[in-house]
């Protein structure tokens, strides 16, 4: 039973305090924040750019990767700037609807980008375990659907969750010890049952991210039998090469959130800035490195920003 001296939804206001016990240190945090936002908005912009551009890169892959820093571009966008106004002018004030949104764009794009990694794992599979059909397989309309399921499932599993917040009375402090509104983190202030919000999000979590995670983990199980069965071991490393990208943004996705869900569960005598810190971690390596990993390890890739960044530099 909701108090009756809760606040109406639409004059609600959360204040978003950064990192508390690090408040001093506030200017100093936000140098690598600012370069870090700085590197993605400049690196996934290039790489949209070069791929739409060079048509020899209009291959599944890249494709894919497009899409992956289309993702990142709005995951930094949403969570960075804001964090950057508290640190800078302690601009911490939101109101509900900009709370709401921020948590519908960063829990979908998040949703989104796991499935991106899985459609990138299918595109390994098909091209080293069955590599006669990987033009049929992954026609640039096949890829499309990919494209569509990926937003409409984000889109459509997140959506109740601006529902499931907007449903609440509030009638609590609404001081949030962090840098971005999360969907758990403000329902907690509600002065009302929110079993609904946390079984939601769960079962969000288990059937999209996790069931990603898993799916991902058996495709590359299959390709590893299958490289194994090359005959050379040039074959092998080749093969394995076309994988290494790959690998390294999968790990850049989801070990450091991993490593967050562990230290939330478990360590309870971790700093409360210790878990922000980690959980702004998930929202700033991905959109930073992907672009850096796949211009570093893909040949087709580097060559392209090369020469593009020399016809700019003349």
């Amino acid at each position: 039973m909701a108090s009756p001296n809760h606040t109406s939804s639409s004059h609600v206001v959360f204040i978003l305090l950064g990192i508390p016990g690090l408040e001093a240190q506030h200017i100093w945090i936000s140098i690598p924040f600012c370069f870090s936002y700085l590197v993605a908005l400049l690196g996934n912009s290039l790489l949209i750019f070069v791929i739409i551009k060079e048509r020899s890169l209009h291959e599944p892959m890249y494709l894919f990767l497009s899409m992956l820093a289309g993702t990142d571009l709005i995951l930094s966008t949403t969570a960075l700037p804001k964090a950057l106004a508290i640190f800078w002018f302690q601009a911490g004030e939101i109101s509900l609807d900009g709370c709401v949104t921020q948590i519908f764009f960063i829990h979908s794009t998040f949703i989104a980008e796991s499935g991106i990694l899985l459609a990138m794992a299918f595109d390994r599979y098909v091209a080293i375990c069955d590599p006669l059909r990987y033009s049929n397989v992954l026609s640039h309309r096949i890829i499309g659907y990919i494209g569509l399921a990926v937003i409409v499932r984000s889109f459509c599993v997140i959506l109740p969750d601006v529902f499931l917040v907007k449903r609440l009375p509030f009638c609590r402090s609404r001081v949030l010890p962090h840098t971005y509104c999360e969907h758990m983190a403000v329902a907690k202030f509600a002065c009302a049952d929110i079993r609904v919000n946390i079984w939601y999000g769960l079962s969000v979590l288990l059937s999209t991210v996790v069931l990603d995670a898993l799916l991902i983990a058996i495709s590359y199980i299959l390709i590893l039998q299958a490289v194994f069965r090359l005959p050379s071991q040039g074959a092998r490393r080749k093969a394995l090469g076309t994988c290494g990208s790959h690998l390294g943004v999968i790990s850049m996705f989801y070990l450091p959130g991993i490593f967050t869900i562990i230290t939330q569960r478990f360590g309870r005598h971790v700093p409360l800035h210790t878990h922000i810190l980690l959980a702004n971690v998930c929202m700033l390596a991905p959109p930073m490195l992907n672009p850096i990993i796949y211009g570093v390890k893909t040949k087709q890739v580097r060559d392209r920003v090369v020469n593009f960044l020399s016809l700019m530099g003349k």
